[in-house]
């Protein structure tokens, strides 16, 4: 095969348009994969609808999975964990590749690199088109963080693990330990389902989701969420569950500023919250620095992860089979029907949609 497959975005309100690449030479230390599927995850759908911006033309899609097809010379033939790594190995990996030694990199922000690649992310260069999950192929160039799958996790929960799943672990890392704490999640879909399960896992004392939509609610309760609440009544179910006191962590994974002003004032004295939904432009947020100060509080944002949070997500999701994540990834399509994917994710109420990329 002289020519790969790729579903190109060129802008929003633009249909994707498939086209086909070389298939580049590997460099130093590059693998190819040849990709099984990628999720479309919200981020994805912002870019896609405008609400946020990527350079264009590029090839969409980070919720990435696949199958090793070659090694580059001097690749590496264990994975970030030191599993040993073949041809046909199923893999995932960091949705960053980091250089490892420039200012952010030794300043424990891999995710913010300043030689990166992002995949999903970056604009059509010569040579250098195939860094997206919605094409047959991908290359991940040195510096890419690994990981061989465990063969109990499906598919259908495994490959929104490098975002979505690894994400909440970043937060749930900002937010510190939360054994036998109180934790308030703010919104219910796939990332505020992962971290119901999550903080569950872990021991949290209880674990309030709050999301307007009451099909969500539901669906938290069958992910280690304790009570759910709408926006009208968080604040009783908080008091109640807390003897008054506050949680001791928001979890804020909506990108609502609604719901995160609401939410500060249920902090206990010394809470934290994290912040890591708002992925797109939103209204400023309204905060008192005096009650900032005088309330002890901590506010962190996060955006991506580090690969050892990736590591954490996939030990997760293999000792979390109590929890439904098969059921979030609604439907698969092919790859030709990449666009169709995406307006079914936009138009629907699923918390993921699949697209099948592997060639047949």
């Amino acid at each position: 095969m002289s020519t790969v497959a790729a579903m190109v975005f060129s802008g929003a309100g633009r249909p994707l348009e498939a086209k086909r690449f070389a298939l580049p030479t590997l460099g130093e230390r590059e693998v190819l994969v040849r990709v099984t599927g990628c999720t479309l995850c919200g981020s994805d759908l912002h870019t896609y609808t405008g609400r946020r911006s990527v350079p264009v033309p590029t090839v969409l899609g980070h919720e990435i999975l696949g199958h090793i097809a070659v090694f580059g010379p001097g690749a590496a033939r264990q994975d970030f964990t030191g599993q040993p790594l073949a041809e046909g190995d199923r893999v995932t990996w960091a949705i960053v590749a980091n250089c490892g030694d420039c200012f952010y990199c030794r300043r424990d922000l891999p995710a913010k690199c300043l030689h990166s690649v992002k995949f999903g992310h970056e604009p059509l260069r010569d040579g250098q088109e195939l860094t997206g999950g919605l094409a047959e192929y991908c290359v991940l160039p040195r510096g890419s963080a690994i990981f061989r799958l465990p063969d109990q996790l499906s598919d259908k929960v495994a490959c929104p693990a490098n975002c979505a799943t690894a994400t909440v672990a970043a937060v749930l890392e900002a937010a510190g330990a939360v054994r036998k704490r109180a934790v308030l999640v703010l919104g219910a879909g796939m990332l505020g389902l992962t971290a119901c399960a999550m903080a569950n896992l872990a021991g949290a004392s209880a674990v309030i989701c709050c999301d307007v939509l009451p099909e969500r609610r539901q669906k938290a309760m069958a992910f280690g969420a304790s009570a759910v609440a709408s926006p009208d009544n968080v604040a009783e179910f908080v008091t109640q569950l807390t003897d008054g006191h506050g949680v001791d962590a928001v979890l804020e994974l909506s990108g609502s500023t609604d719901a995160l002003e609401q939410s500060l004032p249920l902090l206990r004295l010394g809470g934290t919250a994290v912040l890591a939904g708002a992925v797109f432009p939103t209204r400023p947020l309204t905060l008192e620095p005096e009650r900032l100060v005088r309330r002890n509080l901590t506010l962190r944002g996060v955006h991506n992860y580090a690969p050892r949070h990736l590591e954490a997500a996939l030990r997760f999701l293999a000792a979390a089979e109590r929890f439904p994540f098969a059921s979030l990834v609604s439907s698969w399509l092919p790859l030709a029907h990449a666009e169709q994917a995406f307006q079914q994710a936009h138009h629907g109420h699923a918390y993921r949609i699949g697209v099948r990329c592997a060639p047949e």
